[in-house]
């Protein structure tokens, strides 16, 4: 059987809200398509706008103005058809995707299942659709629908198959990524190529959004649930590939499950049908060969989520430079290696501030990951400081023993000089604490959480561990200095003080906050783990006190299925406990 249909599926970096940006951006896409001799190049969702746009879309004169951006992208399609994502404003507004050809809008199509859990609110924004939307290409027919659409078995894609003989789904989608999606999202889209014999385009958004990160991966899959292209992850690419659609038709006559399927009647106009100009192929280039999907390792893939994610909140927030404090510790070397991938060594800079406390080794470490990076190091001492605040504390607190105050003081003046190099010179404070921290609130407000992003805030401790390994692993000599990697973590806040103090071993802490925060685990389910019922209802303590702390945090990028923030949102004012089985 020969390949008689070229699809180009456009995985593309956009910015929410830059209509001209993002609208030159798929022209330069198309252009490219049509070189290709592609017959149809599709778009993620909501390409046009920026995915998210949340409240923006409250704005009719931004709706507007998308519309007017989608003119001017209708105009570049002459000899192509492009599938846009783009905000449409009728009776209300609507998630929807814009069928172009030839220069002009050839039909549109309206998302009908609009998610609201996790990150998600498209309740808040957009009406439902109605009608399932096929149109023909010549002797193609192409089903169009829109991320959470493909999700759900049955209609839309049953309908444009089974009753618009569709041969091709394509799904145009923005997909945040987590750890481990990649192999979800593709065995769900497996099951819907299988079940109604027709070839399925995914394409996805790559780059970061503020919390939310996109991988990318665009894939196409034949009638056999087979992935036989896959677009890179964290990349911006064309995906181009020849589809063999006859092979789809012929496969149907021997597929008695449609003969047996019982269809009951759509309703009149629920199934709408667009009839386009066949494409004037003229002589193009010998089919492409396959494209085998490319297996990132787990490790690896979160680290380039987290590597995007930083460098599209800062580039695209309009930063030249960073600035992080570095205590010598795994989480600001982490941090470090990452900020130092996404945007060079030129642009990071890292301030030991160290104290009485602070421990000779540390600022060793310090300084020597700060040369392994080849960043500018910068040591501003913070003993006199430190010495100044309590003096002027003294009155009042005279008659108090010391306690976590002068230690949370020692964290706000780190903070405070952070800032003060920020607000002097236009860099961006990153911070540096992991999940597990900000999980339990073992963070300052106004110290150590003071920034405007925080990296590695979705990354469990034990994963911190991991994650500086594989970055370790991947440079020789290392970067991060092995004496990080092996001494007990510690604040360095009071003598010989150890994270232990405080916290149960990380190596119990995270699974306990797993089952909690993630799982949703209640307080016996937990213990029944085998964990000790003292150090559980302690987490759980700790983690339901400390919400007000989150509520505060800076935003950081979502790596796992559940984070704190967009995906949990809990009152702060809260005395509910979840101790019973449920």
């Amino acid at each position: 059987m020969k390949n008689n249909f070229r699809l180009a599926l456009a995985q593309v970096n956009v910015t929410v809200g830059d209509l001209p940006g993002n609208a030159r951006k798929i022209m330069e896409m198309i252009a490219r398509a049509r070189q290709w001799g592609a017959d149809v190049v599709a778009f993620p969702e909501l390409a046009l706008p920026g995915y998210p746009p949340e409240d923006l879309l409250l704005n009719s004169a931004f709706v507007r103005a998308n519309m007017e951006a989608l003119k001017k992208v209708a105009r570049s399609t002459r000899g192509i058809t492009a599938i846009v994502g783009f905000a449409d404003l009728q009776d209300d507004i609507y998630n929807a995707a814009a069928v172009l050809q030839d220069g002009k809008l050839a039909g549109v199509y309206h998302k009908i299942y609009l998610p609201n859990y996790g990150v998600f609110d498209e309740d808040r924004y957009f009406q439902r659709g109605q009608d399932f939307l096929v149109f023909e290409l010549g002797e193609a027919v192409v089903g169009v629908n829109i991320c959470e659409d493909i999700w759900y078995p049955g209609d839309p894609a049953r309908a444009q198959c089974l009753q618009g003989g569709a041969m091709l789904i394509v799904n145009i989608s923005s997909s945040p990524f987590h750890a481990g999606k990649r192999d979800f999202r593709q065995r769900m889209l497996s099951t819907r190529a299988w079940d109604y014999s027709a070839y399925i385009a995914y394409v996805n958004l790559v780059g970061g959004q503020d919390e939310l990160v996109f991988d990318g991966r665009s894939m196409v899959l034949n009638q056999r649930g087979e992935v036989v292209a896959e677009a890179r992850a964290f990349e911006e690419e064309l995906l181009v590939v020849d589809l063999a659609l006859d092979e789809v038709l012929l496969g149907r006559l021997h597929d008695p499950r449609r003969r047996k399927e019982k269809l009951d009647p759509l309703p009149e106009g629920r199934l709408r049908r667009i009839r386009l100009q066949a494409p004037k192929r003229g002589t193009r280039e010998n089919p492409l060969p396959p494209r085998a999907p490319v297996t990132l390792g787990r490790l690896e893939e979160i680290y380039r989520g987290l590597v995007l994610g930083t460098r599209d909140y800062v580039r695209k927030n309009g930063f030249r430079r960073v600035i992080l404090g570095l205590s010598g510790g795994i989480d600001s070397s982490l941090t470090a290696a990452i900020a130092v991938d996404a945007l060079g060594k030129e642009s990071v800079v890292g301030v030991a501030m160290p104290s009485l406390y602070s421990s000779r080794e540390s600022l060793e470490d310090a300084r020597s990951l700060a040369q392994n990076l080849g960043i500018d190091f910068q040591i501003l001492p913070i003993g006199e400081i430190l010495g100044s605040y309590l003096k002027t504390l003294e009155p009042p607190f005279r008659g108090k023993k010391r306690d976590v105050t002068e230690e949370n003081i020692q964290a706000r003046i780190r903070g405070n000089l952070l800032m003060a190099l920020s607000n002097k010179f236009g860099w961006l404070v990153l911070t540096t604490g992991n999940k597990s921290e900000v999980g339990v609130g073992y963070c300052t407000l106004y110290g150590d959480m003071a920034g405007g992003f925080a990296v590695i805030k979705d990354v469990p401790k034990t994963l911190v561990y991991e994650l500086s390994a594989y970055r370790n692993s991947t440079d020789s000599p290392p970067v991060i200095p092995s004496r990080v990697m092996e001494k007990p973590p510690s604040a360095e806040l009071r003598p010989n003080q150890k994270d232990t103090d405080s916290l149960p071993p990380y190596e119990t802490l995270d699974p306990i906050l797993q089952a909690y925060v993630e799982e949703d685990q209640n307080q016996e389910t937990i213990v029944s783990r085998g964990f000790d019922r003292k150090m559980v209802e302690e987490v759980i303590r700790k983690v339901d006190l400390n919400e007000y702390k989150r509520r505060q945090a800076s935003p950081g990028i979502k790596i796992t299925p559940r984070a704190f923030g967009r995906d949990r949102r809990l009152p702060i004012t809260n005395q509910y406990r979840r101790k019973a089985k449920n």
